[in-house]
């Protein structure tokens, strides 16, 4: 048996056809039962069936192999769980015959609080508070529901029946054929499903209120959610049905099954699950209230039930071979929700904010202790961490990247031909590569594999001479160091005006190129932006020349939306990198003041969040001037954005006031914080007052936060006693996330106290932990006290983040060894990967905080730009 241990991937001498699965929960116990009969093909001479199952009994009994073509039954004469290895072994007394058989087994388990496997969710119904089952089963959990081969390429089809009390809704992938009622219980049975993988198995029963439309052609959509929310199911069932039609249109395959159920779940860890025909999610992903919810939540419901269903297609029909692959799912279906949701919702120009998410990548992909796209996975426990910016976002980025250098038709042709020909099966990342290198005639496997199999990007370097552009690319590390990376750069850049674009494959370190055509006498001093649109994955460093054109085209708004973040977000990552000095950063922000671009300010905004926290370690007595420079840059867009929305807004100005408005509270802005807690009043006295809309609530939160202290604490209760009358989600994180903005220490422990009580659900602790820079002692006390409690609760995709919240806003190199000393006896594999990461932002941190203190004119600069008239 030793042989089967420690092994990241089952032996592959049985194959698994077809599972008949019958499962009976009691949710006032949380215990459940059941019994599996597997059609399994045993294709090599074995006497062992080894498959996966966890914190299962198996009852030893039950279990037996039957042939097809025989009458004897094979009992096995061992039968052991390896609880460390999450595999089940059955040693037979003699070799099994080869050919198809049936493995029948009978098991218990517990519905778990932990959000994995099958677990238990509550909620209230008529004010009493009730069990709903639910299972979440990716990455690798269903073996803590049943025992199966749990992993992505073992594909089967399913047959599910489920006893459950007979008043309840009972949900699988598949419609319902049959239910027997018998007394206080029934049995529901299920159609069998096509060929599919473990993870994408569902189950949730509960009581439900649903919506329900159809698309065109004839395809039953319903949105269920808790009882009396049905109204807030509408959003997501209108993007439902339309982006099921785009998908269709695009992939050139029609979406595979009779129904599709989303459904919202109170206690859930990740944003959503695609579960193949039923869709779970966060109540706040999928939810929208006309009256309570803002504009930021309505685009979150789009974006992600589009993600979602974009992997029917892309993850559900067409799977991934192994979880090396997993940016596949994820990095496409991030990319093509963009696409769904910009279909959709055109007026919300959300290819703009695609920005975040490649920012997102960048930033941890700076780090030393990144991961390539494609990573080795040798344990299940090492899974749930690449859940990540990298596979999402970086994926994402990459795949735009690439779409834009193919070109959208031909990047669309291809997938389709791609999804055609490996549905109802697996594929690879490089199958992908052939698909698009076939349609297209260009060398994409050779290009994508530079940026999927070797981790990081560079910083491609411009500058002008002898009427030559030199272009010099190295790899780019935000703290500072150089990396020996290369990679093939699709370079795009532009002179002057948006007329004159030109692109080139930077194949080798450096380049030159001729500047002849660009260098007119009337052109001397033309801007050049390279990576135009930020299409590209990599960051841009240009010559001082260079970056003063460029300062100067921003003043004149002579460039896109785009084109301005790009030069912003590089320029703060250089200056993170010591590359840059922070008087060059701020000078370039100043040059941002007239800017009224939703996505460029709200960039802006969250450069000045951790520019003033490094500038108040590195110069506190800087921090009056550099925070008054900070509120000059926002007072033009607050001014006409004003605190009430005006008739006919746009979506992008209605997210933005709230922003803008949270960033003044946040600076100390007197006016900023007297308006707050005036309409605060009003909304106290009536929830439904004008005067607080759900995209400005945010702002008073924090807002009423400045001001708390352990001896002036009725605006904390008053937001507590708001967070206890909701029963909207989003109002509850909205709240959670501006309590921990108080600068009293002593009022952040308690925030922090109030995140692990029973009050705040497991997957919302998290929105507690963005404290405040005088905060941030307390939190590490907090976590360090708390970290046996924290590990024992809470589910394996929500422990790194706990980490990454508390020990990343560090700055300095002691704080380094008190954390890895704290850490050096409670290693955890699932943490592991996020800790070092943690770890070197802090180093990076406290190098920038060095960098800082040695600027000589930084004072001067500050003082200059605090005062400068307009």
């Amino acid at each position: 048996m030793e042989q089967f241990k420690k092994q990241p991937r089952l032996p592959k001498f049985a194959v698994p056809k077809r599972y008949d699965l019958r499962l009976k929960p009691d949710l006032s116990t949380c215990k459940f039962a059941g019994s599996v009969s597997i059609d399994v093909d045993i294709v090599a001479s074995t006497r062992f069936i080894v498959l996966n199952a966890a914190e299962l009994s198996i009852n030893s009994g039950s279990v037996s192999f039957s042939p097809r073509d025989s009458s004897k039954v094979f009992e096995p004469s061992k039968v052991d769980l390896v609880e460390e290895d999450e595999i089940l072994v059955l040693d037979f007394a003699e070799t099994l015959p080869l050919g198809l058989g049936v493995l029948a087994i009978g098991f218990e388990g517990t519905l778990n609080d932990k959000m994995k496997g099958f677990y238990r969710s509550i909620y209230e119904h008529n004010g009493e508070k009730k069990n709903m089952a639910v299972t979440q089963f990716e990455p690798a959990d269903a073996r803590r529901c049943f025992p199966c081969w749990d992993e992505p390429a073992c594909k089967a089809t399913f047959k599910i029946t489920l006893d459950v009390p007979s008043e309840l809704v009972a949900l699988s992938n598949m419609p319902v054929i049959e239910e027997k009622v018998n007394g206080p219980l029934k049995t529901v049975s299920y159609q069998e499903s096509p060929i599919m993988s473990t993870y994408l198995v569902a189950v949730v029963i509960g009581l439900f209120d649903y919506v329900e439309d159809h698309t065109p052609d004839g395809i039953k959509v319903r949105v269920y959610c808790q009882v009396g929310k049905a109204n807030q199911g509408k959003l997501a069932l209108k993007v439902a049905v339309g982006t099921l039609g785009l998908y269709k249109d695009y992939f050139a395959v029609p979406y595979p099954l009779p129904k599709l159920d989303m459904i919202a779940i109170p206690d859930f860890s990740a944003g959503a699950m695609e579960n193949y025909g039923l869709v779970t999610y966060r109540e706040t992903a999928l939810l929208f209230d006309e009256q309570h919810s803002a504009a930021a939540n309505k685009q979150r419901v789009a974006t992600v039930v589009a993600h979602e269903l974009a992997h029917q297609w892309f993850g559900n029909l067409v799977t991934m071979e192994w979880w090396t692959h997993l940016w596949l799912n994820e990095g496409f279906a991030t990319w093509v929700s963009y696409l769904a949701t910009d279909s959709l919702f055109p007026e919300w120009k959300i290819w703009t904010q695609f920005l975040d998410e490649t920012t997102a990548g960048l930033r941890l992909d700076g780090l030393a202790e990144s991961h390539p796209i494609e990573v080795e996975i040798n344990h299940a426990a090492e899974i749930d961490e690449i859940f990540d910016a990298i596979s999402y976002r970086k994926g994402a980025s990459v795949i735009r990247m690439l779409q834009s250098y193919l070109g959208a038709e031909c990047f669309q042709k291809s997938l389709a031909s791609y999804i055609k020909k490996h549905a109802y099966s697996n594929a690879k990342t490089e199958d992908l590569w052939a698909a698009l290198e076939e349609g297209s005639g260009e060398p994409v496997t050779k290009l994508m594999n530079t940026w999927t199999k070797q981790m990081g990007y560079p910083v491609v370097s411009v500058k002008v001479k002898d009427q030559k552009l030199e272009f010099e690319q190295s790899q780019f590390f935000s703290s500072g160091c150089t990396g020996d990376g290369q990679w093939i750069v699709p370079i795009t850049f532009c002179c002057g005006s948006y007329e004159k674009k030109k692109s080139f494959l930077l194949q080798t370190k450096s380049e030159t190129h001729d500047a002849k055509e660009f260098s007119t006498d009337s052109n001397k001093s033309a801007w050049i932006k390279l990576n135009v649109d930020q299409t590209g994955f990599y960051r841009v460093k240009y010559d001082e020349e260079l970056a003063a054109r460029l300062r100067h085209a921003i003043e004149n708004k002579y460039l896109t939306a785009t084109d301005r973040f790009g030069i912003l977000d590089d320029s703060f990552a250089l200056c993170m990198a010591c590359q840059l000095p922070l008087t060059s950063l701020l000078t370039l922000m100043a040059a941002y003041r007239e800017e009224d671009e939703y996505i460029v300010l709200s960039n802006l905004i969250s450069i000045t969040y951790k520019v003033g926290r490094i500038s108040a370690d590195a110069k506190p007595e800087l921090m009056d001037n550099i925070n008054q420079f900070f509120i000059n840059l926002f007072q033009c867009s607050a001014e006409k954005l004003g605190w009430d929305a005006k008739q006919g807004e746009s979506h992008l100005d209605a997210m933005l006031r709230g922003e803008i408005l949270t960033a003044l509270a946040m600076l100390g802005h007197k006016e900023t914080l007297n308006e707050a807690s005036r309409r605060f009043d009003a909304f106290l006295n009536d929830r439904n007052t004008p005067l607080l809309p759900p995209d400005i609530r945010k702002a008073a939160y924090v807002a009423l936060m400045q001001s708390v202290t352990s001896s002036n604490r009725a605006g904390f209760e008053s937001l507590l006693r708001v967070y206890r009358e909701t029963d909207l989600s989003q109002e509850k994180i909205r709240i959670l996330g501006s309590l921990p903005s108080c600068p009293d220490p002593a009022i952040v422990l308690e925030v922090l106290k109030f995140s692990l009580s029973p009050e705040v659900r497991s997957q919302d602790a998290i929105y507690g932990l963005g404290v405040s820079k005088e905060g941030r002692e307390v939190a590490w006390t907090w976590l360090k006290d708390n970290w046996d409690f924290i590990v024992k609760n809470f589910g394996g995709f929500l422990i790194p983040r706990f980490v990454n919240a508390v020990v990343s806003s560090f700055a300095s190199f002691e704080k380094v060894k008190e954390v890895e000393e704290f850490f050096a006896s409670r290693e955890k594999a699932s943490v592991a990967r996020t800790l070092k990461q943690s770890l070197e932002r802090v180093n990076i941190n406290a190098n920038w905080v060095k960098s800082i203190q040695a600027e000589k004119n930084l004072g001067e600069a500050a003082q200059e730009l605090a005062y400068r008239k307009y």
